[in-house]
């Protein structure tokens, strides 16, 4: 053991060699975000030789839709000013063959002539059409509301079959969906007395019942416009407003931009009075309740669902808005105005005036930091069109150039990806560092003379190092890149559930790990059989294994999208190679080489986040901190009991999910018992579960505050930020962009560690599980040798399972692969820790009630998941069955899953036995009623 120390301290001297000896340690990878971030490409012109302004514009499918707009007939006539506005009843559509790069457009004249002709309508895409609220032709606004879609026979065709009118004539708005809802921003509306103004007016329409009725043929009117709250007083009315949606780090909300009025009584045909605004709103539609308007006086009672943003750089009106990956809203372009005012504060009449066009520059925000930012130059600088997303790239699509002057230009564009080189120090410190973790295996690999060896270490393992893999191995890249991105997206009010590992670890220690020691357990499930019988062993064992295979996928997944982001490899080669490594010193050197190399990565993960954590602090503006606490980055708790609290991150959410979740890991979490068995002595053992507890809570603060100081230095340097990526690669991010060179590779080779110290426990701990659940019971090999060979090559079919499922988990869409994870634990070791407390706390329940209790609490978890993410199953749909008995469990909050899969397998558990014949089957020291030490 001396000669491990030894190769230790050799690996731990030449990190701090490669890293602190070069020259340029403090050197800049990049010196931040380049101007032109933009990517333009033209696409074929609308076939329309003028072009129009306030088209119709929306996707179906592989097909984007043009219909309606407004132009003038003549636009370099002298007269322009003097010509009459035509508005259109045309439609067109551009059809799209191949994806990204390839992609090729074609446009398609349809045969479709809309009933009535239209400009300045808002519309939005849904999976069942394009939803056309409003507009305006020569008679003045409309209050018309109709669905563009495709017929059987893949004709455009125009229906209102079941859509009901609006209740106001509004123009100039906007709209969007969130949930289950389309939200319009009304605009400019007409009264009953042709009086046009801006307003202020929110409506929605739920779009689950509207696709119900379009499917059934039915129509039926009683889906109606639901007017919601509007901004408070301190925003002021508006026409032309940009609206989208976006995630915001929590969930998806409306946002409305600019926009512009004549001021209140003031003179509406002197351009001088008309005023554009830069503020900016969100509207959380789960703050919003109908019932809190007022009647009388239409105000919201009670806290705004609105919340007021920072102003944009400069005021905008007329524009387009879009959102764009994960938590940028893009502005390609708009009206500032500037021009205007301008020339009439001259005298100068605008028919006069040449125009330069409107301004070029393109604006985002970031809904997370609440930050703009100047993006570079549009290609089109169009306006009075909307931008339509379309496979994650924005297309702007005619539009107005000028006062009255349209073009016919189409523009597709996304933001180029801002990827520093990662460089040849850096390189050479992960290399280094994934040589030495080979050579760990290697080394160990000659010491592995039995299956002891390979799964337990001979239990000749120091209680320290077990404590700290232990550590390293609850860790992961789900702590080290998931946990600093929900802490930068959103707040602490996961930190407590941390805390709750003080509260567990002495269950663990007073009541799990003498069950465990005294049967002398190589497998974990081998007490389920002692206690129940050997199907309960096996289901154990084999939902472990499964639970495993997917854990390494998302914790694989996790470390390849944030390795790829500063590496020249892929996702999906990250993948591969981060599993092909583990697989190699794992197969080698069993539990043994985990272990070591796990505590080595307990330094190197921690190390790396107080890098990260001071680079980023200092790196700050000395406000940020105040900001962050003003918007509640530091939020720990949510004192919510209410009916709906179940889907929220409430106090007691966290504490029982906490409760749940720790109670699983170090009860029924064959990763850590395996730890248990790993020492001399059953003290020792204990004092490893304590050294993993008290390192956690420390270690979890900095994981937080990590995630907020990045959020404090994007908040100075949003400039910085790139819209292409997640919230969980924020970290990789920073690390290519800020840390200096050698230091930024000694973390990322953190990222290594904190994906291979849980991928190689994995794949020992599920080779474990099942060549001594499955294979030994029935001599599956006739010598221990064998045995050895094939725990070797398990541990190959697990590392390539892993690897599998971390190439379906690369998934860029994905926005949090945290709560993905939570999500898996609950499914799955929830319904083992249910198992083990039937089996330790009752002497009741039996073989057959322990069976029940398991494939009830399993089945429950599979269909409230599927519920969850709507999704059928050979034709059932769970979501539509819970919502028919009028219960809503599939809408509870993720972080619940591990607490309800131990609670219903426990209760049904105990009722199926007590149903059941009591079983007669020795319990002597297996209970907490029972534990008595044979050997004394």
């Amino acid at each position: 053991m001396n000669t491990a120390r030894g190769i230790i301290r050799l690996v731990l001297i030449g990190f701090c060699i490669a890293v602190f000896t070069t020259d340029s340690l403090f050197a800049k990878q990049t010196e931040g975000a380049s101007k032109s971030r933009l990517s333009f490409q033209a696409v074929p012109n609308l076939p329309d030789e003028i072009g129009v302004a306030g088209p119709i514009v929306g996707t179906i499918g592989d097909s984007l839709i043009v219909a309606g707009g407004a132009n003038f007939a003549k636009p370099d006539d002298p007269e322009l000013w003097d010509l009459p506005k035509i508005f259109h009843n045309k439609t067109w559509i551009l059809n799209r063959s191949g994806r990204g790069d390839n992609a090729t457009y074609q446009w398609q004249p349809s045969q479709l002539e809309l009933s009535q002709k239209v400009a300045y309508a808002s519309a939005v895409s849904t999976d069942f059409g394009i939803l056309c609220l409003g507009g305006e032709n020569t008679k003045g606004a409309t209050n018309r509301a109709f669905l563009l879609s495709f017929s059987k026979d893949e004709m455009l065709v125009e229906n209102d079959l079941g859509v009901p009118d609006l209740p106001i004539r509004c123009t100039a708005g906007g709209a969007a969906i969130v949930g289950d809802y389309a939200y319009l921003v009304a605009g400019q509306i007409t009264d009953d007395d042709g009086k046009k103004a801006a307003s202020r007016v929110v409506l929605r329409i739920q779009l689950s019942t509207l696709k119900a009725n379009l499917n059934s043929n039915v129509n039926d009117r009683s889906n109606s416009w639901e007017q919601v709250a509007s901004w408070p007083d301190a925003g002021p009315r508006r026409m032309f407003p940009m609206v989208t949606v976006q995630h915001d780090g929590f969930a998806d909300q409306l946002y409305v931009f600019g926009g512009r009025r004549f001021l209140d009584g003031s003179d509406a045909t002197d351009l001088r009075n008309l005023q554009a605004t830069k503020d900016a709103w969100s509207f959380d539609p789960a703050k919003f309740d109908s019932s809190n308007i007022s009647p009388t006086t239409n105000k919201y009672i009670g806290q705004s669902p609105w919340k007021r943003l920072s102003d944009a750089p400069v005021p905008l009106t007329a524009g387009t808005t879009a959102p764009y990956g994960p938590a940028h809203i893009i502005i390609p372009g708009a009206a500032t105005l500037e021009i205007l005012h301008d020339v009439t504060e001259r005298g100068i009449e605008m028919r006069d005036f040449q125009h330069p066009g409107f301004p070029p520059q393109t604006y985002a925000y970031h809904t997370i930091t609440d930050t703009w930012t100047e993006m570079g130059s549009n290609e089109g600088a169009q306006v009075t069109t909307p931008a339509v997303v379309w496979d994650d790239e924005i297309f702007l699509v005619s539009g107005e150039i000028r006062p009255r002057v349209r073009t016919n230009k189409v523009w597709r564009f996304g933001v180029k990806q801002n990827k520093a080189s990662f460089g040849a120090i850096n390189m050479i410190v992960v290399v280094f560092y994934l040589l030495a973790m080979v050579g760990i295996g290697v080394y160990f690999s000659f010491l592995n003379k039995s299956t002891d060896d390979f799964f337990r270490g001979g239990k000749s393992i120091p209680w320290w190092a077990a404590g700290c893999s232990i550590f390293a191995t609850m860790l992961s890249s789900i702590t080290y890149m998931a946990v600093p991105a929900k802490a930068f997206a959103q707040d602490w009010v996961y930190w407590i559930g941390n805390f709750l590992i003080l509260g567990i670890a002495p269950v663990a220690i007073y009541l799990s790990l003498p069950f465990f020691r005294r049967i002398d357990a190589t497998s974990a499930y081998e007490y389920l059989e002692k206690r129940f019988n050997r199907a309960a062993r096996l289901i154990g064992s084999g939902s472990f294994s499964l639970f495993h295979v997917f854990r390494m996928g998302v914790v694989l997944a996790l470390a390849a999208l944030a390795l790829a982001s500063v590496t020249p490899l892929t996702p999906a080669q990250c993948v591969i190679v981060m599993g092909v490594l583990s697989i190699i010193y794992c197969t080698l050197g069993g539990v043994e080489a985990v272990i070591w190399t796990d505590t080595i990565q307990t330094f190197i993960l921690l190390g790396g986040a107080l890098f990260c954590f001071g680079f980023a602090f200092w790196g700050s503006d000395p406000g940020s901190f105040d900001s962050a606490v003003a918007a509640g980055k530091f939020h720990s708790s949510n004192w919510d009991f209410g009916p709906s609290s179940f889907t929220t991150m409430a106090l007691w959410v966290v504490i029982l999910g906490g409760i749940g979740q720790n109670l699983a890991s170090y009860t029924a979490d064959q990763a850590v018992v395996q730890r248990y068995m790993t020492t001399e002595t059953e003290s020792l053992a204990a004092k490893s579960i304590w050294l993993n507890a008290w390192l956690a809570i420390p270690a979890s603060a900095v994981f937080f505050a990590m995630g907020t100081a990045f959020w404090m230095f994007y908040k100075t340097h949003p400039e910085k930020l790139d819209p292409t990526i997640a919230a969980d690669r924020i970290m990789p991010l920073f690390i290519s962009q800020e840390l200096p060179i050698g230091l930024g590779g000694l973390v990322v080779a953190g990222i290594f560690a904190a994906a291979q110290s849980t991928v190689s426990t994995s794949m020992n701990s599920g080779a474990t599980t099942i060549v001594t659940d499955f294979a030994r019971p029935i001599n599956f090999c006739k010598s221990e040798k064998g045995h050895l060979w094939l725990a070797r090559l398990v541990t190959l079919a697990m590392g390539i399972a892993g690897m599998t499922a971390g190439l379906l988990f690369v998934d860029p869409t994905i926005k949090s692969l945290f709560d993905q994870f939570i999500g898996i634990l609950g499914m799955f070791l929830g319904v083992l820790a249910g198992l083990f407390a039937l089996g330790a706390t009752t002497r009741r329940a039996n073989g057959t009630g322990s069976l029940i209790g398991a494939l009830v609490a399993i089945l429950f978890m599979i269909s409230i998941v599927l519920a969850s993410k709507d999704i059928s199953v050979i034709g059932i749909s769970f979501r539509n069955f819970y919502d028919a008995i009028g219960v809503s469990i599939y809408r509870v909050n993720g972080y619940l899953y591990a607490f309800i899969g131990i609670s219903i397998c426990y209760v049904v558990g105990l009722i199926a036995s007590y149903l059941s014949p009591r079983s007669n089957r020795d319990l002597s020291g297996l209970t907490l009623w029972d534990r008595v030490d044979k050997s004394s």
